[in-house]
């Protein structure tokens, strides 16, 4: 009962927990304009400090050459009328306008102005936000704690490093969700940067406590008793690795006895330590995902690229397409997606974000219980909704997906506007609906969706891509272009290899909007076949 005690009385450094939080670039890119406007103000103040310092040093320096004077024959100088009268009205009158002088709040303007600043600051869960938005970046494209800390990410304009207490940061995150291998990880590069040679304002023995713990926590009983030897040389007075120290060694003492005594086969068998880097919400197809958001393991051999071609599309005929067609690829067969080059401007993406910004939130998905729409922690962007009587610009778009997919609109979901900012993603997920999810969009009275538009607004530095596990398929964004694959057969059953991921954004902002075309209405545009699976 004693090692119980020690164990969750003192083994565990102490950290709050905070649940995760997503910013858009859009809200980050005003944090910047909001910070520079407090670094203006706080330029200012210090200005109007050291104008004040410079008042009261010419004051400091007037009163010196008459005090040293006068205090040479003290009674000589008051002799003088004239003397006596400034002495009396110095000390009257000057000395407390001096006073006052100095008494001069200066920073009025500074913290007004920071208070006002303060209601669109990022709070503790926004913090928390941008940090695992890091820790996922760095699972998916198999970053190692030093690259990132270094800056050394591809396509960065602006790059930027971690110091020591930011990866203290960083370890303290995954340590609040029990994320072992994550804090073991950052703690290790913090105390590798303090023990080159950085100063911070975290110490060694604070980094030691968290990663004996996690260590410990993964199984390594040598290295966590180890770490923990080496935090006591440090602090020979620590009460918690003190008492880790001799629960620790409690433990491998009983492990030592118990395979002495046992016999055989089982005189080997060691306790096996927790598998390292398994993120809690473990999805069976993440390394698939992952691997693809990489640019690896695509799957499209030589002969069923040979299949696949570029043409000019003119919407069967479609007046408005006859003269200037739609440039069309085929960048997958099974399913078959399409992309479409130059399918929208940049001028009318502007419009759209324009409209978008104001009311972007966070992105929902289809309750397939309730048919509702409710937030997930598997999609991490921003999102708004615009309706076609909003703006010509959101109508022409609608019809211009019209005519060249041949299906009709009037029935299809409003345009959704996403924002992905850095780390923003959606974990794979099928549009349509499944036969266990009959109520997921019956509000709407439209039937399942039938197909999927994405139209790409931004290039993305590095990351973003739109994988397909399923079939081992990555498309990359490309501002302009747009890409259409349908959810379900003709028959109306639903096409399974369409499951599909938006990959994190590791540099850069990726915006994308979409539309979702469901079943009613296309009875005569796409008629039903007699096969299942067609």
């Amino acid at each position: 009962m004693i090692w119980c005690i020690l164990i969750i009385g003192i083994l565990l450094p102490q950290s709050s927990a905070h649940p995760g939080f997503f910013t858009s670039i859009g809200q980050m890119t005003d944090l910047i304009h909001t910070e520079k406007d407090l670094v203006t103000s706080l330029k200012d103040y210090i200005k109007a400090e050291e104008d004040k310092l410079e008042e009261i040093k010419k004051w400091a320096e007037k009163l010196d050459r008459l005090t040293s004077t006068a205090t040479k024959d003290p009674e000589g100088f008051v002799g003088h009328p004239v003397n006596a009268f400034k002495l009396m009205k110095r000390l009257n009158t000057e000395w407390s306008e001096l006073e006052n002088l100095v008494l001069k709040d200066m920073s009025d303007g500074f913290i007004s102005n920071l208070t006002i600043q303060r209601q669109y600051f990022p709070n503790d869960e926004d913090q928390v936000g941008a940090a695992k938005a890091l820790l996922r970046l760095q699972d998916t494209y198999n970053l190692d704690t030093d690259t990132i800390s270094k800056g050394n990410l591809p396509g960065v304009k602006h790059k930027s490093f971690l110091t020591a207490e930011d990866c203290f940061e960083l370890g303290k995150v995954a340590y609040t969700e029990a994320d072992y291998y994550h804090t073991e990880l950052w703690m290790e590069q913090a105390l590798r940067q303090l023990e080159e040679g950085e100063i911070s304002t975290i110490d060694k023995v604070s980094v030691l406590d968290y990663l004996s713990y996690a260590v410990y926590q993964q199984g390594d009983l040598d290295k966590a008793l180890l770490l923990t030897k080496k935090l006591l040389e440090l602090d020979p007075e620590h009460q918690r690795a003190n008492g880790n120290l001799k629960y620790f060694e409690y433990i491998m003492a009983k492990e030592k006895d118990a395979n002495k005594s046992a016999s055989g086969d089982q005189s080997d068998q060691k306790a096996t330590p927790k598998k390292k880097g398994i993120a809690v919400d473990y999805l069976p197809e993440r390394q698939k995902y992952e691997m693809l958001c990489r640019g690896e393991g695509i799957k499209m051999t030589p002969r069923r690229q040979k299949k696949l071609f570029c043409r000019y599309h003119d919407g069967n005929r479609n007046p408005k397409f006859i003269l200037a067609p739609a440039k069309q690829e085929d960048e997958w067969d099974k399913p078959r997606i399409i992309r479409f080059h130059d399918i929208i401007s940049d001028a009318e993406i502007e419009i759209v974000k324009d409209l978008a910004k104001p009311r972007l939130s966070r992105a929902t998905v289809h309750d397939p219980e309730t048919g509702k729409l409710t937030t997930a922690q598997y999609r991490v962007s921003k999102s708004a909704w615009l309706s076609g009587y909003e703006d010509p610009v959101v109508s022409r778009i609608n019809m211009r997906i019209q005519d060249l997919t041949g299906l009709d609109v009037s029935t299809a979901e409003e345009l959704q506007v996403a924002n992905y900012g850095v780390g923003g993603q959606y974990e794979p997920h099928f549009d349509f609906a499944r036969k266990d999810e009959p109520d997921a969009f019956r509000e709407l009275g439209t039937g399942n969706r039938i197909a999927t538009w994405l139209f790409y607004m931004s290039d993305v530095s590095a990351g973003g891509a739109t994988v397909f596990p399923e079939v081992g398929a990555s498309v990359w964004p490309k501002k302009g272009t747009a890409v259409f694959w349908y959810n379900l057969f003709a028959s109306g059953e639903g096409d399974y290899s369409t499951r599909h991921a938006a990959c994190p954004v590791l540099v850069g902002n990726k915006w994308v909007s979409n539309k979702w075309l469901h079943e009613r209405g296309q009875e005569f545009r796409r008629p039903c076949t007699l096969s299942e699976l067609e």
